[in-house]
């Protein structure tokens, strides 16, 4: 029977943290509990962070959104500074799994198993979020896109944890777009993702694009050409259907039990022909400078 810990404080973590050096530190465990029941991990202990008040929650900072760790992904959805200030990230909150993952899982935890197909993980990434990392004596902070290094390995270190994400309010971007492509929907792990940010002159011209696919490389791809290649062009459909051969080609995915490469690459292109008719509903306009 495994021991487990439920610190109500990060010094109450630190105490528990010290007398089991070994333990598991986690938050909602939807992955944890999985591996554990398969017998795929046994750790000799448990401490569960989803007590610690200080690192849940969202708040306005004044370089941006302070997101604690530990907030289950319901809880975001519901946020209405995460409605109005990163709607991209509301999207994909909202076909994350089933009922039971968005009440259980967190935001730290999606970023933390550091799956390719994480479904937070394309928007974090082209909202150039910066993960917060305490220790004991210490507290450091990396872009997301270093933080994790490839699938299920982040720089997170032996007496670490993940605190918070900080997102700066972005540029305003009128077209904020997030779709994957799964077996059953919000049930299935993402096939491919494509998260996409577009600001656009009133003039209907692309001033800046980001856009950032999941589960189609060893961590999520980010590609500048794509992004270089619609900046400066008229938004129409045939400006990103043009691109759709260029995403295919920018991506590298690998085979595995839910597709193969061929069909991810497929996929990915394929996205950007769903962004493409996405458009076809006019831009909110930008409020003004």
């Amino acid at each position: 029977m495994n021991k487990v810990f439920l610190p109500r404080t990060v010094a109450e973590l630190w105490s528990f943290l010290e007398e089991e050096p070994e333990a598991h530190v986690y938050a909602g465990g939807t992955d944890l509990l999985v591996r554990m029941r398969a017998r795929e991990e046994k750790p000799p202990a448990l401490i569960c962070m989803e007590r610690i008040g200080e690192l849940q929650g969202v708040r306005e900072e004044t370089s941006g959104l302070w997101i604690g760790a530990c907030t289950p992904h319901r809880r975001l959805l519901d946020d209405p500074l995460i409605q109005g200030h990163l709607p991209v990230l509301a999207k994909a909150l909202r076909i994350l799994g089933s009922p039971q993952i968005r009440n259980m899982g967190t935001l730290g935890g999606n970023i933390c198993t550091a799956s390719p197909a994480g479904d937070c993980l394309p928007p974090l990434y082209i909202l150039d979020a910066v993960v917060e990392i305490r220790s004991p004596n210490a507290v450091r902070t990396l872009p997301i896109n270093s933080f994790i290094v490839g699938p299920e390995k982040t720089q997170l270190q032996r007496g670490e944890i993940l605190a918070g994400v900080l997102v700066k309010r972005p540029p305003n971007f009128n077209i904020q777009f997030f779709e994957k492509v799964g077996q059953r929907k919000a049930m299935a792990i993402a096939v491919a993702s494509l998260a996409a940010l577009l600001r656009v002159s009133p003039s209907g011209m692309i001033e800046e694009a980001r856009l950032a696919w999941g589960s189609v490389g060893p961590t999520v791809v980010r590609s500048g050409i794509v992004e270089a290649a619609l900046e400066g062009e008229p938004l129409s459909s045939i400006t990103l259907e043009k691109l759709s051969p260029i995403a295919r080609q920018a991506v590298s995915p690998i085979d595995d039990l839910r597709a193969s490469a061929d069909y991810r690459r497929t996929v990915a292109g394929n996205l950007i022909l769903r962004l493409a008719e996405n458009i076809m509903i006019p831009p909110r306009p930008l409020p003004p400078s």
